[in-house]
């Protein structure tokens, strides 16, 4: 796929981040096209790997009992193995809901949603017992949500 996107491919883009679900009539209409087109350029977005994947935003509150907690760590070693076993470790810890590798002062940025902070703490003592290779962290426990929206691909260009 051509790398430029023009105005109609970041607008079907910004409403799917925010509305998945939205009928193809009511999407085409939305960015001034009509259907078969804008179901051509969904499918083009698609194939191109722009659009990874649909998904419900899920009420957590309504759900049940929770905590949010995000954690920055610093790992012993910055070799390579030791960067490589540590995102192994996490990829297969389901209550880590998110993990970036960050610049700075810390090696990571997790998320994780566990049912209480008793579930999280034995997450994070699994953590530092196993072979993470994890040298301090520090929690930031999530006490209201502000804002949680998909970016605002239109600052973004294309």
């Amino acid at each position: 796929m051509d790398n430029r996107l023009d105005d109609r491919d970041i607008a079907i883009l910004a409403i799917l981040s925010r509305e998945g679900r939205i009928a193809k009539t009511e999407l085409a209409a939305r960015v001034n096209l009509s259907p078969t087109p804008c179901w051509d350029r969904m499918k083009r977005l698609e194939q191109a790997g722009l659009i990874r994947g649909y998904r419900a935003e899920v009420d957590l509150e309504r759900l049940g009992p929770h905590v949010q907690v995000f954690v920055t760590l610093e790992l012993d070693s910055h070799k390579a193995e030791s960067f490589q076993r540590f995102e192994r470790i996490v990829a297969r810890a389901d209550a880590i809901s998110g993990c970036w590798a960050i610049g700075g002062g810390y090696d990571y940025l997790m998320q994780v949603v566990t049912t209480d902070v008793a579930a999280f703490q034995d997450l994070m003592d699994g953590l530092l017992e196993s072979r993470a290779g994890v040298r301090r962290y520090y929690s930031y426990i999530v006490t209201k949500p502000v804002k949680t929206v998909p970016p605002a691909l239109a600052l973004l260009g294309g």
